[in-house]
């Protein structure tokens, strides 16, 4: 069983920036492929983005050059750093990741971009 709590969602004005947390139960070592994920109102869930056990990451085009994922090993914690926000970003920002194959998420953090 894996715990995955988001934090850091809020308020911001278009330009704006945030920092999500994502804090794990256990050694984010054996999560594999932990991401996050994001679904705005009326719309799917989509990727916004991932990073691997060793440090690889991926990215959506659409937060490319604006969103950077990182993660503390010591702390058993994923960032999401996301600068120069956009009305569009709008929505509930989830944490994920496979743990002895088993997909885990977290209860989601909301974040509101006002024009």
């Amino acid at each position: 069983q894996v715990h995955l709590v988001e934090s850091g969602g809020g308020l911001v004005q278009a330009g704006g920036s945030l920092r999500l947390s994502c804090a794990a139960s256990v050694s984010i070592f054996s999560i594999d492929n932990m991401g996050w994920y994001r679904q705005a109102p009326g719309k799917q869930r989509e990727l916004v983005a991932s990073i691997l056990t060793g440090g690889r990451t991926n990215y959506a085009d659409f937060v490319k050059g604006r969103f950077t994922v990182s993660r503390d090993n010591a702390k058993n914690t994923v960032y999401l750093q996301m600068n120069s926000l956009k009305p569009e970003d709008t929505g509930a920002y989830y944490c994920a990741g496979v743990y002895s194959r088993f997909n885990y998420w977290g209860q989601g953090t909301q974040v509101t971009v006002s024009s």
